[in-house]
C-alpha cells in the first residue's frame, strides 16, 4: 500500500527547540541552568504544560520543584517563545510533499503559550493539511490517544502513512498503531529515509 499521508512532529523536526540556547541568552549559566532545567523543561510537568494544564499551575508546579532558582524560573517563563526557532527547509519539505500529491500533517506536542509566542516560528502551518496539537486536545505523545485521534480524525490508514518524529519514544507508539516511522536526527537523513520508504512501499 503506497503512502498517501506524511506526519510532521514539530520541535526538532519542523523547528529548532533549542531551549538551551534561550537559557544562555538569559544569563543561566553552570549549576543554575541544570537547575532551572530539571525544574522545568526536563521535567514531567513540561508534558503537562504540553497538555494544555493552566499555565499558572504549571509555572507553580515548576517553582515548586526547585523555589531557590524561583526567580530564574518566572524569567524563563515569562516570554517561552525563544526557546523555538525557525529552519529554512520546513515550507520547502512541505511544499515539495504536497506538489508530489502526498498529504501533510501535523501531530505535535506544544503548549498553548508556545504556539502564542512563537508565531514566526510556525508559519509552515498554512502550508499543512490539518493536524493535531496537544495542547488542544489535552493528551500528549506518546500516549496512544493522540494518535488515535488523529487516525480518526483525518480517515488515516495508518499503513499508508509515515510519522518523522525526533524521539523514538514516539515513533515506538507510532509502529504500534500501525503507522510507518522515522526518527527525525537531522533533515538530509529524515528526507533520504523517507525518499526511500516513498519508493520501497
Amino acid at each position: 500500500m503506497a503512502i498517501k499521508t506524511v506526519i510532521f512532529d514539530i520541535g526538532n523536526v519542523l523547528t529548532e527547540f533549542s531551549w538551551e540556547r534561550h537559557f544562555r541568552q538569559l544569563g543561566f549559566e553552570g549549576e543554575i541552568f541544570e537547575r532551572v532545567a530539571d525544574a522545568t523543561v526536563r521535567s514531567p510537568l513540561w508534558g503537562e504544560f504540553d497538555r494544555g494544564c493552566d499555565d499558572n499551575e504549571v509555572l507553580k508546579g515548576f517553582i515548586e520543584r526547585d523555589p531557590g532558582v524561583e526567580e530564574q524560573i518566572r524569567l524563563m517563563f515569562k516570554n517561552i517563545g525563544p526557546t523555538l526557532n525557525p529552519v529554512d527547509y520546513a515550507i520547502p519539505w512541505i511544499m515539495e510533499l504536497k506538489k508530489k500529491g502526498f498529504r501533510v500533517l501535523i501531530l505535535s506536542n506544544l503548549s498553548s503559550k508556545t504556539v502564542h509566542e512563537c508565531h514566526r516560528c510556525l508559519h509552515f502551518m498554512n502550508y499543512v493539511d490539518g493536524g493535531i496539537l496537544s495542547y488542544m486536545e489535552g493528551v500528549i505523545k506518546p500516549e496512544r490517544e493522540i494518535y488515535d485521534r488523529l487516525i480518526e480524525r483525518y480517515f488515516i490508514e495508518p499503513a499508508q502513512a509515515v510519522f518523522i518524529d525526533d524521539t523514538p519514544r514516539n515513533i515506538d507508539m507510532a509502529l504500534k498503531v500501525g503507522l510507518h516511522g522515522i526518527v527525525f536526527e537531522n533533515y538530509e537523513q529524515a528526507s533520504r529515509e523517507l525518499d526511500t520508504l516513498l519508493l520501497t512501499i
